[in-house]
């Protein structure tokens, strides 16, 4: 199972060609794809349209759904983001250090192209897929 970022969704629903939305284009029928309630919250309020919110929300009912955040996330969020500033590292969003505190406590790997979850994986554990 793979989590998907929002960064990779709106690539892949804008039409852009790259590396981590071919990916997910690959991957999306053939192995188990998985969105969390915060990626999904990100994506659907990014359309203008009705038509292509539909076309999202049909997508993402077919996908695994995590509930990123619980009390026991919170504390270990907290923990990564003060680990991770304690060496310089400032993360610019809340969002991104939930994610990827969800994905390394659940040994979930992740799909992205926001480049705040790169010091996750180089000092914390996160599994890019």
């Amino acid at each position: 199972m793979v989590l998907v970022d929002s960064s990779v969704w709106v690539d892949y629903f804008n039409g852009l060609e790259t590396p981590e939305s071919s990916r997910l284009d690959a991957l999306l029928g053939r192995e188990p794809v998985a969105i969390g309630d915060l990626i999904q919250l990100e994506v659907l309020q990014g359309f203008r349209h009705e038509r292509e919110f539909k076309i999202a929300c049909r997508l993402f009912a077919h996908l695994t759904t995590f509930d990123l955040l619980g009390q026991q996330l919170v504390m270990k969020a907290a923990q990564n983001y003060r680990s991770l500033r304690v060496r310089g590292i400032t993360i610019r969003k809340t969002t991104d250090t939930i994610i990827a505190t969800f994905c390394i406590a659940n040994e979930i790997p992740l799909l992205y192209s926001d480049r705040d979850f790169t010091p996750f994986a180089e000092h914390l554990g996160l599994q890019p897929a």
